[in-house]
């Protein structure tokens, strides 16, 4: 029995159709839900920016009332404002600003139109911002001479709204001449941005290394006292002597002059605005913003040109110190990974040598108790012959090991370890080699400073053995070397009539450079001998406590 089943089939066509519809109720879908998405949105507001902005727009009322058109500090606390806050925070800023203007040129829409009080309200501060944000990548630059790039653009702008809507929306234009008014506002925004803007952005780098080295704390204290009095004094000059308060107020650059070489931008940026404070405060003003002092003027178009100067060189001078501290840090470092391999090398030495003394004690010992059996069994010839043999070859072991490594040095010194041991046997059979004139305590030395002089001495008789004819001598010195202590060694030929060879000078460079340079020292070929110095800053704090006993040494002199 055979059932058969049909399958209808939807046509071709109709698929077509229904696949769009999906795809179209998908499409709307989505934007249904973009659109809810847009509509549930919500701006959070921070407790802490509404806090910035009443603060900003206090700030920026306190420096209005106490500004001029030659000195307009609300310039300056805009800048330092974008620089202290963060992005997140600008918003707040804005809207602070804003507060401030809507309280004081409210009353002023009478007068000067509504267009005006809006426009010239609304365009300062973005105008601003937008300078400070293409100015955002220089900022983590190694220097701040971007600061005079953005004073200078912020004033120019602000300056040119200012003076563009005023001319354009006011119903009666300025009585003020628009060349005088215009250089009143570009000097009075410059000088206050020169005045509040470093000091918040010496404040923002307050982490930074900043302290003031014990040399320059009497004469950083004597220049900002000067200043001072120089500021009192021309406070105290009358009214009818302007020439003799300009001289004294333009007197105020050699202190400031001084701070920046001392203390490069952070002097710049502390005298600069403490400079323009003090003309500020000797400046007879009426209270009123169009007040104007032509003495003061003058004083302060030198301010700006020597502001400008004083930031750029001191920008100058902290990037070549930051250079050269980083480069100086970086071979400090280096020094130090170099003397502390030579220590591991020699601790490598010790254990390495105090290991085949101990061996060498045990086959010394096994040969006494061969001795002491052949003794016992009547065989006193082949025993004294056997103690013989023993003895010489435990003390051409014993100097072989000494060779190695000198234990000797850390109880006796550098000086008998020179005299004693292997390496003065082996100097003593060349007959060539005296030591001469050792004078000083070399125990007075740390154990590395002692270890690295006596195997650059070693290395560098060594050369001059196989590499030099005649008779060779030694002579050493320590002592101290202002805050440093170290030796200074001459290994020479006796006959001072000849020289050291140009392949010998070389050798000893290259041979000799590397421990010396590990202790702060040098290598010097002249004539007839090899110069050498050793230096360290503490005779025994770092590398003492790299070994793992005491060291007793003492003291020797020897002539």
């Amino acid at each position: 029995m055979h059932c058969a089943y049909r399958v209808e089939q939807t046509p071709p066509g109709l698929a077509l159709d229904q696949r769009q519809s999906d795809r179209n109720d998908t499409e709307e879908w989505m934007r249904m839900e973009r659109w809810k998405d847009a509509r549930q949105l919500s701006f959070r507001i921070y407790p802490y920016g509404l806090a910035i902005a009443l603060i900003y727009a206090l700030a920026y009322w306190a420096a209005r009332e106490a500004s001029v058109d030659q000195f307009f500090l609300p310039a300056g606390i805009r800048i330092a404002a974008l620089l202290i806050c963060p992005y997140r925070y600008w918003l707040y800023l804005l809207f602070g600003e804003y507060c401030y203007f809507a309280y004081a040129r409210y009353p002023m829409v009478e007068k000067y139109g509504m267009e005006w009080v809006v426009l010239g309200s609304a365009l300062l501060m973005p105008a601003v911002m937008l300078i400070v944000h293409l100015h955002r990548k220089l900022m983590s630059s190694e220097t701040d001479i971007w600061l005079i790039s953005v004073a200078a653009a912020s004033t120019a702008a602000v300056t040119s709204l200012n003076l563009g809507l005023s001319h354009v929306l006011w119903s009666t234009p300025p009585v003020t001449a628009l060349d005088a008014k215009l250089t009143r506002f570009l000097v009075g925004d410059f000088i206050g941005i020169l005045t509040i803007a470093p000091l918040a952005l010496l404040w923002s780098k307050r982490h930074t290394d900043s302290a003031v080295t014990k040399g320059h704390v009497l004469p950083t204290s004597a220049c900002l006292i000067l200043m001072i009095m120089l500021g009192v004094l021309a406070h105290l000059i009358p009214a009818d002597s302007p020439a003799t308060k300009t001289d004294l107020l333009l007197l105020m650059a050699l202190p400031a002059v001084a701070l920046t070489c001392m203390h490069g931008w952070r002097g710049a940026a502390i005298s600069v605005p403490l400079w323009s404070l003090i003309v500020r405060l000797t400046m007879p003003s009426t209270g009123v913003a169009e007040s104007f002092d032509p003495a003061a003027f003058s004083v302060q178009q030198n301010l700006a040109v020597v502001g400008i100067a004083l930031l750029a060189v001191g920008s100058c001078l902290s990037y070549y110190y930051r250079r050269y501290r980083s480069t100086d840090q970086d071979g400090r470092n280096a020094i130090s990974l170099a003397r502390n391999t030579h220590i591991a090398a020699e601790m490598d030495l010790r254990t390495r040598a105090l290991d085949i003394r101990k061996l060498g004690d045990g086959l010394e010992h096994s040969l006494d108790d061969l001795s002491d059996w052949l003794d016992a069994q009547g065989h006193q010839d082949l025993a004294s012959s056997l103690r013989r043999v023993s003895a010489v070859h435990s003390r051409k072991f014993r100097e072989q090991v000494t060779m190695v490594y000198p234990t000797s040095l850390e109880h006796v010194g550098l000086y008998l370890a020179l005299q004693t041991g292997g390496i003065h046997e082996a100097w003593k059979d060349t007959d060539r080699l005296m030591l001469h004139r050792l004078g000083g305590d070399p125990c007075q030395l740390s154990i590395g400073l002692q270890l690295a002089t006596y195997r650059t001495i070693a290395e560098a008789v060594s050369l001059l053995l196989q590499h030099e004819p005649g008779q060779i001598h030694i002579s050493a010195r320590c002592g101290r070397f202002r805050r440093d202590r170290g030796i200074l060694v001459a290994v020479a030929l006796l006959d001072t009539r000849r020289h050291l060879s140009d392949g010998t000078m070389t050798l000893a460079l290259e041979r000799l450079t590397g421990r010396t340079l590990a202790y702060g020292g040098t290598v010097q070929c002249r004539r007839n001998r090899i110069r050498i110095l050793l230096l360290e800053p503490r005779p025994d704090a770092e590398t003492a406590q790299h070994f793992r006993f005491p060291v007793h040494c003492a003291a020797t002199h020897t002539r």
